[in-house]
């Protein structure tokens, strides 16, 4: 593809990320391509994703230099403008990034010449009750990061608001949706409502909904399921609820996942994708469903998800299951798949050798 301007999303507290960001800026100086750092809290002030990709003149590729969290904001704002996104790995558990740093300048050339795939990821959007807003004086407890919360989300302007379907806000969620408590001594009691019914009423730390990118997040930690991201699903799940059944509810991407504050339930944060963006009442709701727009994800080979979730996990074999001490291939076919099975997805020979990053 031609790449006509670059934009940059750079952790700054790694060395490892500036230096990677300086080989980024050179190949971009050899290439006559345009090449803006954006960093939404680089002069303290709160922007929206809207005003960060307006300020880099519109950038058709984000290149994000950190961890998954770093990936985030680059999603947010590539989504923003419709625009590829280039994730180069530098944090410690990296489902979302892409290539090692030492690899960036072979991912660029990549994508200059084409070598690429580009992965359609599901996005989550929003309606409210009422819009969100954060209180004065929660700031300063819930910074995110190094810098300054980002602003209430704005109200489209595209959809019809009001009345019983409540305000369309203007919030893109890569990973997830997170209704939790504010009170360390109080949980909070939410109505939960799947595709329009009533599913049950939780008392709990949290409640969230996931994409199946963020399923591997914090989906996971509260025992969530993993989901292939080549899913589209919206996946809810409570965290710590005082009820019997505490387990996760896959739906389709048609059915959207509604939570209500109750009566005499405490106040609830709202967070998207690990932000604070609102504070609810009881009585306030928020419906949450799958967004129109996509994250378009540059890969530059096969993605092995699988084997990239036993890796990050530190995945090991059951004893019994290895007792002879012969372990597992990791694909044992090296032919390729019957005419009946051509159309399936599989990895690979090469896929599993080479492991994540760029094909040999």
């Amino acid at each position: 593809m031609t790449v006509n301007r670059v934009g940059l999303v750079v952790h700054g507290g790694r060395p490892e990320a500036r230096a990677a960001a300086r080989t980024v800026h050179e190949w971009c100086g050899e290439q006559g391509v345009p090449c803006t750092d954006i960093d939404v809290w680089h002069d303290g002030g709160r922007r929206s994703a809207r005003d960060e990709v307006d300020a880099a003149g519109d950038p058709d590729l984000v290149v994000t230099l950190g961890g998954d969290g770093t990936f985030l904001r680059g999603a947010r704002l590539a989504a923003e403008n419709d625009a590829l996104v280039l994730g180069v790995d530098l944090g410690r558990v990296g489902f979302l990034t892409e290539v090692p740093a030492s690899d960036v300048r072979r991912a660029l050339d990549a994508v200059r010449e084409q070598r690429l795939t580009v992965e359609s990821r599901m996005l989550l959007t929003l309606r409210a009750s009422r819009r969100l807003q954060v209180p004065s004086g929660m700031q300063e407890l819930v910074r995110y990061g190094r810098g300054p919360m980002l602003p209430p989300p704005r109200v489209r302007t595209d959809c019809e608001a009001g009345g019983d379907w409540g305000i369309a806000l203007n919030v893109t969620a890569l990973n997830d949706v997170v209704l939790e408590k504010l009170a360390r001594d109080r949980q909070v009691s939410v109505a939960v409502y799947l595709a329009g019914r009533l599913l049950a009423s939780y008392s709990a730390d949290a409640l969230l909904v996931a994409t199946p990118t963020g399923s591997t997040a914090y989906s996971f930690a509260a025992g969530g399921p993993v989901v292939s991201p080549r899913t589209d699903a919206l996946v809810f799940t409570p965290v710590a609820p005082h009820m019997t059944f505490n387990r996760s509810v896959v739906a389709a991407p048609d059915e959207p996942v509604a939570l209500r504050v109750l009566e005499r339930s405490g106040q609830a944060a709202v967070s998207i994708d690990g932000q604070l963006r609102g504070v609810l009442e009881p009585g306030d709701w928020i419906g949450v469903y799958a967004s129109p727009r996509r994250l378009r994800a540059v890969r530059l080979g096969p993605t092995d998800f699988y084997g990239r979730l036993r890796h990050r996990m530190n995945l090991t074999d059951a004893p019994a299951a290895v007792a002879d001490g012969t372990p597992a291939p990791l694909w044992p076919v090296t032919t390729a798949p019957p005419d009946d099975l051509a159309h399936l997805a599989f990895p690979t020979r090469s896929d599993s050798a080479a492991g994540p990053g760029l094909s040999p």
